[in-house]
Protein backbone atom coordinates (compact mmCIF):
# COMPACT_ATOMS: atom_id res chain seq x y z
CA UNK A 1 0.00 0.00 0.00
CA UNK A 2 1.35 3.30 -1.18
CA UNK A 3 0.31 6.45 0.20
CA UNK A 4 0.67 9.56 -1.61
CA UNK A 5 0.13 13.33 -0.73
CA UNK A 6 0.70 14.98 2.69
CA UNK A 7 0.15 14.24 6.07
CA UNK A 8 1.39 16.18 9.40
CA UNK A 9 3.79 14.56 11.88
CA UNK A 10 0.95 14.78 14.60
CA UNK A 11 -1.49 13.01 12.42
CA UNK A 12 0.72 10.09 11.56
CA UNK A 13 -1.94 7.37 13.05
CA UNK A 14 -4.44 9.09 10.50
CA UNK A 15 -2.16 7.74 7.66
CA UNK A 16 -1.86 4.07 9.64
CA UNK A 17 -6.11 4.38 9.81
CA UNK A 18 -6.14 4.88 6.28
CA UNK A 19 -3.77 1.96 4.86
CA UNK A 20 -5.70 -0.33 7.53
CA UNK A 21 -8.72 0.79 5.36
CA UNK A 22 -7.00 -1.07 2.04
CA UNK A 23 -5.22 -4.18 4.07
CA UNK A 24 -8.23 -4.46 6.31
CA UNK A 25 -11.18 -3.10 4.96
CA UNK A 26 -11.27 -3.64 1.66
CA UNK A 27 -10.53 0.22 -0.14
CA UNK A 28 -9.69 0.00 -3.67
CA UNK A 29 -9.21 3.64 -3.85
CA UNK A 30 -9.84 6.99 -2.10
CA UNK A 31 -9.25 10.10 -0.27
CA UNK A 32 -8.60 11.45 3.04
CA UNK A 33 -8.50 15.41 3.86
CA UNK A 34 -8.56 17.04 6.93
CA UNK A 35 -8.58 20.89 7.40
CA UNK A 36 -7.55 22.84 11.22
CA UNK A 37 -8.30 26.39 11.53
CA UNK A 38 -8.36 26.44 7.76
CA UNK A 39 -4.69 25.09 6.88
CA UNK A 40 -4.57 21.50 5.49
CA UNK A 41 -3.12 19.01 8.04
CA UNK A 42 -3.64 15.66 6.16
CA UNK A 43 -4.51 15.72 1.80
CA UNK A 44 -3.66 11.84 1.39
CA UNK A 45 -5.09 9.10 -1.16
CA UNK A 46 -3.78 6.11 -2.93
CA UNK A 47 -5.18 2.96 -4.58
CA UNK A 48 -6.74 2.88 -7.74
CA UNK A 49 -10.45 4.27 -9.47
CA UNK A 50 -11.34 1.07 -11.46
CA UNK A 51 -11.76 -2.28 -10.27
CA UNK A 52 -9.28 -3.95 -11.84
CA UNK A 53 -6.87 -1.80 -10.00
CA UNK A 54 -4.68 -0.90 -13.31
CA UNK A 55 -5.40 2.91 -13.20
CA UNK A 56 -3.89 4.71 -9.65
CA UNK A 57 -5.78 6.96 -8.13
CA UNK A 58 -4.24 10.21 -8.71
CA UNK A 59 -4.25 13.60 -6.96
CA UNK A 60 -7.31 15.20 -9.07
CA UNK A 61 -9.43 11.85 -9.46
CA UNK A 62 -12.77 12.57 -8.87
CA UNK A 63 -15.89 10.21 -8.26
CA UNK A 64 -19.56 10.10 -7.50
CA UNK A 65 -20.11 11.27 -3.59
CA UNK A 66 -23.72 10.89 -3.75
CA UNK A 67 -25.30 12.21 -0.39
CA UNK A 68 -21.84 14.09 0.92
CA UNK A 69 -23.68 16.02 -2.20
CA UNK A 70 -26.16 17.41 -0.21
CA UNK A 71 -23.65 19.19 2.51
CA UNK A 72 -22.96 21.47 -0.41
CA UNK A 73 -27.03 22.60 -0.72
CA UNK A 74 -27.11 23.00 3.03
CA UNK A 75 -24.28 25.68 2.69
CA UNK A 76 -25.65 27.92 -0.26
CA UNK A 77 -28.99 27.61 1.69
CA UNK A 78 -27.11 28.89 4.47
CA UNK A 79 -25.15 31.63 2.59
CA UNK A 80 -28.49 32.77 1.40
CA UNK A 81 -30.11 32.83 4.90
CA UNK A 82 -26.96 35.06 5.90
CA UNK A 83 -27.34 37.54 3.06
CA UNK A 84 -31.45 38.04 3.80
CA UNK A 85 -32.72 36.45 0.50
CA UNK A 86 -33.98 33.46 2.06
CA UNK A 87 -36.08 32.60 5.09
CA UNK A 88 -35.36 29.38 6.57
CA UNK A 89 -38.61 29.61 8.70
CA UNK A 90 -40.51 30.63 5.67
CA UNK A 91 -43.09 28.64 4.05
CA UNK A 92 -41.73 27.25 0.43
CA UNK A 93 -44.62 28.35 -1.37
CA UNK A 94 -43.47 31.75 -0.85
CA UNK A 95 -40.14 30.89 -3.16
CA UNK A 96 -42.34 28.62 -5.30
CA UNK A 97 -46.14 29.09 -5.82
CA UNK A 98 -46.87 26.15 -6.91
CA UNK A 99 -45.49 24.22 -4.17
CA UNK A 100 -48.45 25.25 -1.60
CA UNK A 101 -50.75 23.02 -3.99
CA UNK A 102 -52.38 19.56 -1.90
CA UNK A 103 -51.93 20.91 1.99
CA UNK A 104 -48.57 22.11 1.36
CA UNK A 105 -48.60 25.95 1.90
CA UNK A 106 -47.35 25.53 5.59
CA UNK A 107 -44.54 23.50 4.55
CA UNK A 108 -41.43 25.73 5.84
CA UNK A 109 -37.52 26.17 4.03
CA UNK A 110 -36.19 24.58 7.34
CA UNK A 111 -38.61 21.18 6.81
CA UNK A 112 -37.21 20.41 3.60
CA UNK A 113 -33.67 21.07 5.43
CA UNK A 114 -34.40 19.01 7.88
CA UNK A 115 -35.82 15.97 5.69
CA UNK A 116 -39.38 16.51 7.99
CA UNK A 117 -41.42 18.11 5.06
CA UNK A 118 -43.06 15.01 4.22
CA UNK A 119 -41.91 14.87 0.68
CA UNK A 120 -39.26 11.66 1.14
CA UNK A 121 -39.98 10.10 -2.68
CA UNK A 122 -41.51 10.95 -5.76
CA UNK A 123 -45.24 10.28 -6.47
CA UNK A 124 -44.50 6.98 -8.25
CA UNK A 125 -40.87 4.83 -9.59
CA UNK A 126 -39.03 7.38 -11.84
CA UNK A 127 -36.92 6.47 -15.09
CA UNK A 128 -33.54 7.89 -14.62
CA UNK A 129 -33.92 10.16 -17.60
CA UNK A 130 -36.97 11.94 -15.45
CA UNK A 131 -34.49 12.29 -12.79
CA UNK A 132 -32.53 14.71 -15.05
CA UNK A 133 -35.20 16.76 -15.90
CA UNK A 134 -35.58 19.39 -13.54
CA UNK A 135 -39.05 20.81 -14.29
CA UNK A 136 -40.17 17.56 -14.15
CA UNK A 137 -38.54 16.69 -10.81
CA UNK A 138 -39.82 19.43 -9.28
CA UNK A 139 -43.55 19.51 -10.70
CA UNK A 140 -44.04 15.91 -9.25
CA UNK A 141 -43.01 16.88 -5.88
CA UNK A 142 -44.99 20.80 -6.11
CA UNK A 143 -48.09 18.39 -6.87
CA UNK A 144 -47.84 15.94 -4.62
CA UNK A 145 -49.63 16.03 -0.98
CA UNK A 146 -47.27 15.65 1.96
CA UNK A 147 -46.98 12.22 3.47
CA UNK A 148 -46.85 13.25 7.13
CA UNK A 149 -47.47 16.45 8.84
CA UNK A 150 -44.70 18.55 8.07
CA UNK A 151 -42.45 19.12 10.94
CA UNK A 152 -43.76 16.44 12.81
CA UNK A 153 -41.06 13.78 12.22
CA UNK A 154 -37.94 13.06 9.76
CA UNK A 155 -38.21 11.11 6.83
CA UNK A 156 -34.75 10.70 4.89
CA UNK A 157 -35.82 12.66 1.37
CA UNK A 158 -32.84 10.78 0.50
CA UNK A 159 -33.05 12.36 -3.33
CA UNK A 160 -36.02 14.81 -3.41
CA UNK A 161 -34.30 16.89 -0.86
CA UNK A 162 -31.72 18.29 -4.05
CA UNK A 163 -34.41 19.17 -5.84
CA UNK A 164 -36.83 21.07 -2.93
CA UNK A 165 -34.21 22.83 -1.68
CA UNK A 166 -31.74 23.51 -5.33
CA UNK A 167 -35.47 24.60 -6.26
CA UNK A 168 -36.22 27.47 -3.93
CA UNK A 169 -32.43 28.80 -4.74
CA UNK A 170 -33.23 28.97 -8.09
CA UNK A 171 -36.32 30.79 -7.25
CA UNK A 172 -34.73 33.51 -5.45
CA UNK A 173 -31.11 33.63 -7.65
CA UNK A 174 -32.35 32.57 -10.77
CA UNK A 175 -29.64 30.42 -11.52
CA UNK A 176 -29.76 25.97 -11.42
CA UNK A 177 -28.52 24.82 -8.10
CA UNK A 178 -25.18 23.49 -10.10
CA UNK A 179 -24.15 27.16 -11.34
CA UNK A 180 -25.04 28.64 -8.05
CA UNK A 181 -22.78 26.08 -6.34
CA UNK A 182 -20.22 26.74 -8.81
CA UNK A 183 -20.01 30.27 -9.24
CA UNK A 184 -20.49 31.34 -4.66
CA UNK A 185 -19.04 28.58 -3.55
CA UNK A 186 -16.39 26.23 -5.44
CA UNK A 187 -15.21 29.21 -7.83
CA UNK A 188 -14.17 31.08 -4.52
CA UNK A 189 -13.00 28.80 -2.57
CA UNK A 190 -11.42 26.37 -5.46
CA UNK A 191 -13.14 23.66 -4.84
CA UNK A 192 -12.71 20.78 -7.63
CA UNK A 193 -16.49 19.93 -6.95
CA UNK A 194 -19.37 19.63 -9.37
CA UNK A 195 -23.08 18.82 -9.34
CA UNK A 196 -23.22 18.64 -13.13
CA UNK A 197 -19.94 17.33 -14.38
CA UNK A 198 -18.77 19.01 -17.37
CA UNK A 199 -17.50 16.13 -19.81
CA UNK A 200 -13.98 17.47 -19.98
CA UNK A 201 -13.38 16.22 -16.50
CA UNK A 202 -14.58 12.57 -17.37
CA UNK A 203 -11.68 10.83 -17.53
CA UNK A 204 -10.89 11.22 -14.14
CA UNK A 205 -13.95 9.97 -12.95
CA UNK A 206 -13.26 7.14 -10.51
CA UNK A 207 -15.54 4.10 -11.11
CA UNK A 208 -17.39 3.33 -8.18
CA UNK A 209 -17.14 -0.73 -7.31
CA UNK A 210 -20.49 -2.50 -6.12
CA UNK A 211 -20.52 -3.42 -2.44
CA UNK A 212 -18.36 -7.16 -2.61
CA UNK A 213 -21.50 -8.45 0.08
CA UNK A 214 -24.49 -9.37 -0.58
CA UNK A 215 -27.28 -7.16 -0.17
CA UNK A 216 -29.35 -8.02 2.97
CA UNK A 217 -32.46 -8.82 2.23
CA UNK A 218 -35.29 -6.53 3.79
CA UNK A 219 -38.87 -7.94 3.50
CA UNK A 220 -39.93 -4.22 3.05
CA UNK A 221 -43.56 -3.72 2.15
CA UNK A 222 -43.68 -1.77 -1.01
CA UNK A 223 -46.60 1.08 0.64
CA UNK A 224 -44.53 1.47 3.22
CA UNK A 225 -42.73 5.31 3.40
CA UNK A 226 -39.08 3.37 3.07
CA UNK A 227 -40.43 0.92 1.00
CA UNK A 228 -41.87 4.05 -1.59
CA UNK A 229 -38.47 5.42 -0.88
CA UNK A 230 -36.04 3.00 -2.24
CA UNK A 231 -38.17 0.92 -4.32
CA UNK A 232 -39.28 3.88 -6.63
CA UNK A 233 -35.43 4.63 -8.05
CA UNK A 234 -32.62 3.04 -9.84
CA UNK A 235 -29.52 4.66 -9.24
CA UNK A 236 -26.92 2.42 -7.79
CA UNK A 237 -24.05 1.08 -9.85
CA UNK A 238 -23.73 1.55 -13.91
CA UNK A 239 -25.97 4.57 -13.42
CA UNK A 240 -23.43 6.62 -12.49
CA UNK A 241 -21.06 5.74 -15.19
CA UNK A 242 -23.26 7.45 -17.61
CA UNK A 243 -23.24 10.73 -19.32
CA UNK A 244 -26.71 11.36 -18.20
CA UNK A 245 -25.64 10.76 -14.68
CA UNK A 246 -22.73 13.16 -14.51
CA UNK A 247 -24.18 15.83 -15.94
CA UNK A 248 -27.46 16.28 -14.71
CA UNK A 249 -28.11 18.26 -11.49
CA UNK A 250 -29.26 16.20 -8.80
CA UNK A 251 -27.72 18.16 -5.95
CA UNK A 252 -28.88 15.23 -2.88
CA UNK A 253 -27.03 12.49 -4.90
CA UNK A 254 -24.65 13.07 -7.99
CA UNK A 255 -22.17 15.56 -6.72
CA UNK A 256 -18.63 14.96 -8.04
CA UNK A 257 -15.45 15.47 -6.13
CA UNK A 258 -12.58 14.31 -3.85
CA UNK A 259 -12.02 14.45 -0.35
CA UNK A 260 -10.09 17.51 -0.56
CA UNK A 261 -13.06 19.35 -2.09
CA UNK A 262 -15.25 18.51 -0.12
CA UNK A 263 -13.11 20.14 2.64
CA UNK A 264 -12.34 22.77 0.61
CA UNK A 265 -16.76 23.60 0.12
CA UNK A 266 -16.74 23.26 4.03
CA UNK A 267 -14.30 24.45 5.54
CA UNK A 268 -16.07 28.14 6.10
CA UNK A 269 -18.31 26.38 8.13
CA UNK A 270 -16.24 25.09 10.90
CA UNK A 271 -14.27 28.54 10.86
CA UNK A 272 -16.56 31.47 11.32
CA UNK A 273 -17.78 31.33 7.45
CA UNK A 274 -14.27 32.07 6.28
CA UNK A 275 -12.11 30.03 4.28
CA UNK A 276 -8.91 30.44 1.82
CA UNK A 277 -9.70 34.07 1.80
CA UNK A 278 -13.14 33.96 1.03
CA UNK A 279 -15.96 35.00 3.61
CA UNK A 280 -18.31 33.12 2.15
CA UNK A 281 -20.82 33.45 5.09
CA UNK A 282 -20.86 35.45 8.46
CA UNK A 283 -20.13 33.35 12.13
CA UNK A 284 -23.80 33.55 13.18
CA UNK A 285 -24.23 32.16 9.91
CA UNK A 286 -22.54 29.26 10.93
CA UNK A 287 -23.95 29.07 14.27
CA UNK A 288 -27.47 28.37 12.72
CA UNK A 289 -26.73 25.58 11.31
CA UNK A 290 -26.75 23.87 14.65
CA UNK A 291 -30.46 24.23 15.51
CA UNK A 292 -31.88 21.31 15.89
CA UNK A 293 -35.27 20.90 13.98
CA UNK A 294 -35.57 16.94 14.67
CA UNK A 295 -34.62 14.26 17.10
CA UNK A 296 -36.03 10.59 16.82
CA UNK A 297 -36.84 7.83 14.39
CA UNK A 298 -36.18 8.36 11.12
CA UNK A 299 -39.39 7.29 9.17
CA UNK A 300 -37.04 6.33 5.95
CA UNK A 301 -33.78 5.43 7.52
CA UNK A 302 -35.24 3.37 10.45
CA UNK A 303 -32.92 4.87 12.83
CA UNK A 304 -32.16 7.93 15.54
CA UNK A 305 -30.89 10.78 13.37
CA UNK A 306 -30.49 14.45 15.14
CA UNK A 307 -31.45 16.54 12.13
CA UNK A 308 -30.44 20.66 12.43
CA UNK A 309 -30.48 23.11 9.26
CA UNK A 310 -29.20 20.20 6.93
CA UNK A 311 -26.45 18.66 8.52
CA UNK A 312 -27.20 16.07 11.40
CA UNK A 313 -25.77 16.21 14.77
CA UNK A 314 -23.85 13.71 16.87
CA UNK A 315 -25.68 11.32 18.77
CA UNK A 316 -25.27 8.54 21.09
CA UNK A 317 -26.18 6.27 18.63
CA UNK A 318 -23.95 7.95 15.91
CA UNK A 319 -20.65 9.45 18.01
CA UNK A 320 -19.30 10.67 14.71
CA UNK A 321 -17.36 13.14 17.26
CA UNK A 322 -16.67 14.52 20.53
CA UNK A 323 -17.66 18.19 20.04
CA UNK A 324 -21.12 19.30 21.30
CA UNK A 325 -21.15 22.05 18.37
CA UNK A 326 -20.41 19.42 15.06
CA UNK A 327 -22.08 18.77 11.93
CA UNK A 328 -22.27 16.21 9.54
CA UNK A 329 -23.34 13.76 6.84
CA UNK A 330 -22.38 11.11 4.43
CA UNK A 331 -23.07 9.44 1.21
CA UNK A 332 -24.70 5.69 0.14
CA UNK A 333 -21.36 3.59 -0.01
CA UNK A 334 -19.44 5.29 2.73
CA UNK A 335 -17.92 8.84 1.90
CA UNK A 336 -18.31 11.04 4.59
CA UNK A 337 -17.89 15.01 5.81
CA UNK A 338 -17.49 16.19 9.17
CA UNK A 339 -17.40 19.94 10.55
CA UNK A 340 -16.91 20.50 14.13
CA UNK A 341 -17.05 24.37 14.65
CA UNK A 342 -15.54 23.71 18.19
CA UNK A 343 -12.41 22.70 16.82
CA UNK A 344 -12.38 24.66 13.37
CA UNK A 345 -11.61 21.21 12.14
CA UNK A 346 -13.27 19.83 8.82
CA UNK A 347 -12.42 16.59 7.53
CA UNK A 348 -14.31 14.54 4.79
CA UNK A 349 -13.26 10.44 3.36
CA UNK A 350 -14.64 9.97 -0.35
CA UNK A 351 -13.92 6.45 -2.02
CA UNK A 352 -14.79 4.11 -4.91
CA UNK A 353 -15.23 1.05 -3.08
CA UNK A 354 -18.91 0.78 -1.72
CA UNK A 355 -20.52 -0.79 1.20
CA UNK A 356 -24.75 -1.39 1.82
CA UNK A 357 -23.71 0.78 5.10
CA UNK A 358 -25.36 4.58 4.78
CA UNK A 359 -24.48 5.07 8.18
CA UNK A 360 -21.48 4.72 10.19
CA UNK A 361 -19.20 3.43 7.45
CA UNK A 362 -16.48 1.66 9.62
CA UNK A 363 -13.74 3.48 7.45
CA UNK A 364 -14.77 6.89 7.60
CA UNK A 365 -15.16 5.87 11.01
CA UNK A 366 -11.99 4.65 11.55
CA UNK A 367 -9.91 7.93 10.25
CA UNK A 368 -12.40 10.08 11.92
CA UNK A 369 -11.16 8.69 15.42
CA UNK A 370 -7.43 8.72 14.49
CA UNK A 371 -8.35 12.66 13.72
CA UNK A 372 -9.28 13.47 17.45
CA UNK A 373 -7.09 11.15 19.23
CA UNK A 374 -4.44 12.64 17.10
CA UNK A 375 -5.28 16.04 18.71
CA UNK A 376 -6.00 14.51 22.15
CA UNK A 377 -9.63 14.49 22.09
Amino acid sequence: METHGHCDDRFARVRDAFEENFTQRGDIGACFAVTLEGEYVVDIWGGHRDTERSKPWQEDTIVNVYSTTKTMTFLSALMLSDRGQLDLEAPVADYWPEFAARGKENVRVKHCLSHSAGLPGFSRPFENAELYDWDFACADLAGQAPWWEPGAQSGYHAITQGYLIGEVIRRITGKSFGTFFREEVAEKVGADFHIGVDRKHFDRIADLASPAEDMPILEMDPESIPGRVFTNLDIIGDTTRTDGWRQAEIPAANGHGNARSVVRAQTAMANGGSAFGEQLLSAEGCQKALELQTDGMDAVLMQPVRFAMGYALPSTEIPVSPSPHALWWGGAGGSTIVVDLDTHLCFSYVMNQMTHQILGDPRGGSLGKAVYESLGL
